[in-house]
């Protein structure tokens, strides 16, 4: 647990402490200090909740009341001043569905933190660090509630990279890490036990039954990274952003690539009211989903498998500067 602590303190120490060297050596002239200062640090966002209501009475054909609530939160903190730029970014999504006669579940819940900074090498590229974390907020279980599928920090995905990023113009960035640290990381021991999301479980006894208490928190990964983020209004008050990050274990086999693609159509009604899309793909050779081989509606196996995550909600918007 502690090393785990290290590494996360160790690569924000990193990342900052690059940042701050840059800004030492960065000498302002002092008539022109107040005009350039003005617009050095850019911050804003959009947090939008998305509302779905189903409503029977006497229903012939069937069916269930419900009621669901989805909420989402994009916020940026960029500053760049001459040939230097720090880009942070926070995007929260909190989602429950209530449905008859059931308790409140839990539908969505996404946490992803990314900081990156860049030096300027050319016109179109930058010398980058980059740091990202995806985790969640709350614990997820299964439908019964008495098996625990994944909680905060269980798991939590940290990329650590050094690289060049390409950004022709303002709608494409495309970072490309030759050097690039991979870890999953497992707070929950129970989880841990299990060996869920690849790390290492809980050793056996001399019966073959797992010693409680004896898995890995901690996976390491090393190898290389391509990280796309494309935005655009493709039509009027129709706006496009996608980000599609791939990675590959040098250690391991190389032609097994980890994919991260996610895709959010934002559709503007008007200043208050919005509409969005969101299709979330993941493929992971070391995450294992339960399958159900023989269709008998029990899982009795299980493998790596493309995951897909589709969202559609009407609601409340708000952008804010």
């Amino acid at each position: 647990m502690n090393s785990v602590l290290r590494t996360i303190v160790f690569v924000f120490i990193f990342l900052f402490g690059s940042t701050a060297r840059s800004w030492a050596q960065i000498t302002v002239p002092a008539d022109t200090l107040q005009a350039d200062t003005v617009n050095i640090w850019d911050f804003g966002g959009v947090g939008t909740l998305n509302f779905s209501q189903v409503s029977l009475s006497n229903w012939a054909a069937g069916g269930q009341n419900a009621l669901s609530v989805l909420g989402i939160a994009n916020l940026y903190a960029n500053y760049k001043q001459g040939k230097n730029t720090w880009n942070n970014a926070l995007d929260i999504t909190y989602g429950t569905v209530k449905l008859q006669n059931q308790q409140v579940r839990k539908s969505d819940d996404k946490m992803e933190l990314n900081l990156k900074y860049g030096h300027n090498a050319s016109e179109r590229w930058y010398y980058t660090v980059q740091m990202n974390l995806k985790t969640q907020l709350t614990p997820t279980s299964t439908v019964t509630r008495d098996t625990l599928i994944s909680d905060f920090l269980s798991p939590a995905f940290v990329l650590a990279s050094l690289g060049m990023d390409y950004k022709p113009n303002d709608k494409l960035s495309v970072f490309i890490s030759p050097v690039t640290g991979k870890f999953t990381f497992v707070k929950s021991q129970v989880l841990a036990d299990k060996g869920a999301f690849g790390v290492q479980g809980a050793r056996q006894d001399m019966l073959g039954d797992p010693v409680p208490g004896t898995g890995k928190h901690l996976r390491k990964e090393f190898g290389g990274y391509v990280n796309v983020r494309y935005k655009e209004e493709i039509v009027q008050n129709v706006t496009l952003q996608s980000k599609l990050d791939l990675f590959t274990n040098y250690l391991n086999d190389l032609k097994n690539v980890d994919v991260n693609w996610e895709n959010m159509v934002n559709f503007k009604v008007n200043k208050f009211i919005a509409a969005s899309l969101f299709v979330h793909l993941i493929y992971d050779d070391d995450v294992n989903v339960a399958v159900d081989r023989n269709k008998d509606g029990q899982a009795d196996g299980s493998g790596p498998r493309l995951q897909l995550k589709e969202t559609l909600g009407i609601g409340l918007s708000y952008k804010f500067e």
